[in-house]
């Protein structure tokens, strides 16, 4: 575990920058979201519906805008982020809005090391599980944090998407479907702002589909479902297109961008 603590603190690091950057981006857009706007997307509010008087934990939750979104909905809402400076920004918020959310900086996978609530929802979303050398433990503390009955939801970018190099814009296949290797990426600015000077610093792993269910059913999850998706809510990609639902393609839409899954621990 030697190399993953170094890897871990790398991202840290990266990720305590990106709040400075992301805070002020227009895709994260703080300012309509402090006037009431929400960050969640279709594929979560129709999954989850009314989540009014339930209990509801965001794994790796950034600065915590859907976490907040939640709580603003009636939820009962904790959220969870490796990075310090982001957890800082997240309670910042919560009491500059006057919600009651309650937010922990930790390595997700210690979770259950600081948070000992079990709740009706655990929630993660676009761009989590990357950071995660291995799906087996995040399973397990997933199944630990659920009440018998509790829903899990995820909406996340495919394992195809990260096949992918696009550094140089034009995607070129050159990481594994299933690759149990790091994958190390240094470059300047961020998904949200990509003129930034700021350098990012990545150590992340690919994970295909099926490791991404049986690590939840091992756990004792049952899948209710698993839907793949040709348009993603984010434009963090190069050279998509914007549809007129505001969602965006790949000009050929050749592979999935997003898939979301929803479990039960039974």
């Amino acid at each position: 575990m030697t190399n993953n603590a170094d890897y871990f603190e790398t991202n840290k690091a990266t990720w305590n920058n990106k709040v400075k950057v992301h805070a002020k981006s227009d895709m994260y857009n703080l300012e309509a979201f402090k006037n009431g706007k929400s960050s969640l997307m279709p594929y979560e509010l129709k999954a989850l519906g009314d989540v009014s008087g339930k209990s509801l934990l965001h794994l790796q939750c950034h600065f915590g805008q859907d976490t907040l979104s939640w709580s603003r909905m009636g939820a009962k809402c904790t959220g969870v982020d490796l990075s310090d400076e982001g957890i800082k920004l997240a309670k910042k918020l919560n009491d500059e809005l006057k919600l009651n959310a309650e937010f922990m900086c930790c390595n997700v996978l210690d979770t259950s090391e600081y948070v000992k609530d079990k709740f009706d929802i655990v929630f993660t979303s676009y761009g989590v599980i990357c950071w995660l050398p291995d799906l087996k433990p995040w399973g397990k503390m997933i199944a630990e944090r659920l009440k018998k009955g509790g829903t899990f939801f995820m909406a996340e970018f495919h394992p195809i998407v990260w096949m992918f190099d696009y550094l140089d814009d034009k995607p070129v296949m050159k990481y594994g479907y299933m690759q149990n290797e790091v994958v190390f990426e240094e470059y300047e600015g961020t998904y949200a702002n990509q003129n930034s000077k700021m350098v990012s610093k990545e150590y992340s792993w690919n994970h295909g589909l099926s490791e991404v269910i049986n690590a939840l059913t091992e756990a004792g999850l049952q899948i209710e479902y698993l839907k793949e998706f040709d348009e993603s809510p984010y434009d963090v990609l190069p050279n998509l297109v914007k549809t007129d639902s505001g969602m965006f393609v790949s000009e050929k839409k050749m592979y999935p961008l997003i898939f979301t899954l929803k479990a039960v621990k039974v």
